[in-house]
């Protein structure tokens, strides 16, 4: 007999049994639309915490000011000002550093003809932008001559440019803060949430020198809230870090056994701890998700099973009339693989259904990729050859003789 005669043979056998069919392929479609959503889901994460690593900039340390403690009490890190813009300047003097900015910050109301809004003001150096990664949607950072003269100029972020300007272009308009005027010259493009969750996008930014004398204020001048650091090159954090101890150590005055009254945090190190995280979430949820394929694949086989034994007899004419035994093997493993590839189709399309459904109403980043859909198949086919092999066998493996006599 040959194959496509097989192929046709298998095909009978599954309409003639519609309703198990049905059943059977019902554990593999929830199967494949099972690991279909939980892959989407799982690299939707990864690349949702990618773009905001991304976004964050590259090779970065956030310097805070040290803690402080008071009747026994300790109120944390940032709780007192040890850091000035003089250590930001010295550090930027390091081997191993490109960059720094540092940062005060505070909320001020902001205006726009009749219109107003409420977000932090960041008063920070032109270092900033290029720091942190940020591209510009229009118009230009502040410059160093600007924050020499504390100039009132300011960039806006893309929420705060959208609530303040509608569609109305900003770049050379006058808006107030505190009600100062201040002339807008730039508008950053939109970065999205960061790794903590706070919305990037609204913010405006000053020259630090502006924000301390005339908006936040400052009562230890020269003082900041933190900074921003960039490395020059990722294989030299380490030491970076190390340099940047030791310069702060020194400039405030920490002999040996205090501790220090700042700490340094490696955000490239924290970015591939949560990049991690989002990995093994992936890993976990698609092997949570293989279960229901393993569930499916034993259902397939214990119904072939069954339908090896209901068939005997029809097994026992067919051999009897010059089947061989791989022409039986080949129909029955088939059948088992039309059934996983069949149930993988309609689980796919389930699949990708339902992760736009999440993504729709739970509001996250969903991914589909061809390689995950290909993955699928190729794990549902599997499926059908692993577990649909020994009923294919046990039929095979039957004597005419006594097929043709079983009742």
């Amino acid at each position: 007999m040959n194959f496509i005669a097989i192929i046709g043979e298998a095909l009978r056998a599954l309409r003639l049994n519609r309703l198990r069919t049905g059943l059977t392929m019902l554990g593999m479609i929830i199967g494949v639309a099972a690991v279909v959503l939980m892959l989407s889901i799982g690299q939707g994460a990864q690349t949702k915490i990618n773009q905001s690593i991304e976004s964050m900039g590259s090779n970065l340390f956030l310097i805070v000011p040290g803690a402080t403690s008071s009747g026994g009490l300790s109120f944390g890190s940032g709780s007192i000002k040890t850091l000035t813009i003089n250590d930001s300047a010295a550090i930027a003097e390091l081997p191993d550093i490109s960059a720094t900015a540092p940062v005060i910050s505070g909320t001020a109301q902001l205006n726009f003809s009749a219109k107003n809004w409420s977000t932090v003001i960041t008063g920070t150096t032109p270092d900033y932008f290029d720091v942190g990664n940020w591209a510009f949607e229009a118009g230009v950072p502040f410059t160093e001559a600007d924050t020499r003269s504390a100039a009132r100029v300011v960039v806006l972020g893309a929420i705060t440019a959208e609530n303040l300007f509608g569609t109305e272009d900003p770049i050379g308009k006058t808006m107030r803060i505190t009600n100062r005027p201040f002339l807008v010259v730039g508008v950053l493009a939109a970065k999205g949430q960061s790794l903590s969750g706070r919305d990037q996008d609204d913010n405006v930014f000053i020259p630090i020198t502006t924000s301390e004398r005339q908006i936040t204020g400052n009562q230890f001048p020269g003082s900041i809230r933190y900074m921003l650091v960039q490395g020059k090159t990722a294989e030299t954090m380490d030491e970076a870090e190390n340099e940047i101890i030791q310069l702060l150590r020194q400039r405030h005055r920490i002999s040996g056994g205090m501790e220090n009254d700042f700490t340094v945090r490696n955000l490239t190190a924290i970015a591939d701890v949560a990049t991690g995280a989002a990995k093994i979430m992936s890993i976990v949820l698609g092997a949570i998700a293989s279960v229901s394929l393993l569930v499916g694949g034993i259902g397939i086989m214990n119904i072939m099973l069954v339908s090896v034994t209901e068939r005997t007899r029809e097994i026992g004419i067919r051999m009897a009339i010059g089947a061989n035994r791989r022409a039986i093997l080949t129909q029955f493993l088939l059948e088992a693989m039309m059934i996983c590839i069949m149930g993988g189709l309609i689980g796919v399309l389930l699949g990708v259904g339902g992760a736009w459904i999440v993504s729709e109403v739970a509001d996250m980043l969903i991914v589909i990729t061809s390689g995950m859909i290909g993955l699928a198949f190729f794990f549902a086919s599997a499926v059908g050859v692993f577990f649909g092999f020994y009923p294919a066998k046990k039929a095979a493996s039957l004597k005419p003789v006594d097929a043709l006599r079983y009742e």
